[in-house]
């Protein structure tokens, strides 16, 4: 007899493989979460157990666009060297004009789209060999309002968008903001129920907050040969996610057979 929702986990394994990401948690444990700290993992995932495309955040790395040490907050980057944070705060100042934060929402519904990632941009073929080639940032949103993502090229010398994209039906990895939104979202729907009993059952305390859990979320989304159940036939056209929650320093609740509609707001059971 299969409980409504959450069941708690210990001695099982959890292994989510894909052609770019293999996300393996092994329970009970700290391995593929991190205590006290919500994460991103951005599998993409369809019907039937297959991944897809590109890694989001996870714990423990540093923000998108930088790399190596840290560098000052006011320091700039030179040639290929990663974003510092003054430089993505800056293009990321840039790239959200006046027009994009008017006509478009974030997960929560606020004005501005969700940011998704902040990347050092290619060089173009014509610029490779050059002594100092230009710094260019290229931005990706997520709009909500519109249910598309939004591309824009940062050229950091000048200050200007060099370029913007609009794709509808592409799903990157979700961001820990997006995480915490569906924690939010599936601790107000019934389909919640199971997952509270379980968090009381470990801690003795209420579960009324998404930052009182660890959460990993993974894209989900449909396709023409796997349409999915009624309630999830949209992910894909909607963003969607599936969700890996742990105790604090405790055990795994498993709520895999669930998915979060951020698009929609709601939830859904498979099967």
């Amino acid at each position: 007899m299969h409980r409504p929702v959450g069941k708690l986990l210990a001695g099982a394994a959890i292994a989510v493989s894909g052609t770019a990401i293999a996300v393996a948690v092994t329970l009970p444990g700290s391995a593929g979460a991190s205590d006290g700290e919500r994460t991103a993992a951005g599998a993409e995932e369809r019907p039937g157990g297959e991944s897809g495309d590109r890694a989001g955040d996870t714990a423990g790395r540093q923000p998108a666009g930088v790399a190596g040490e840290e560098a000052p907050a006011g320091a700039r980057g030179v040639g290929r060297d990663g974003l510092t944070p003054d430089e993505l705060k800056r293009v990321e100042r840039l790239a959200v004009t006046p027009g994009l934060r008017s006509g478009s929402e974030d997960v929560e519904g606020g004005r501005g789209p969700e940011i998704l990632s902040t990347d050092l941009a290619e060089l173009r073929p014509s610029e490779v060999d050059d002594a100092a080639p230009p710094r260019r940032a290229e931005v990706s949103f997520y709009d909500y309002r519109d249910d598309r993502l939004v591309l824009r090229t940062v050229n950091l010398s000048t200050g200007k968008v060099e370029k913007t994209e609009t794709r509808e039906g592409e799903q990157p990895p979700p961001t820990r903001a997006e995480a915490a939104e569906a924690v939010r979202l599936l601790l107000g729907d019934p389909l919640g129920a199971g997952l509270k009993q379980d968090y009381k059952a470990a801690t003795g305390r209420a579960l009324t907050e998404p930052e009182q859990l660890s959460a990993t979320a993974m894209i989900y989304r449909v396709d023409e040969e796997n349409a999915g159940a009624a309630g999830v036939r949209a992910c894909g056209e909607h963003r969607c996610v599936r969700l890996f929650t742990k105790v604090m320093g405790g055990p795994w609740i498993d709520v895999r057979h669930l998915v979060i509609d951020l698009s929609a707001g709601t939830v859904s059971r498979l099967g």
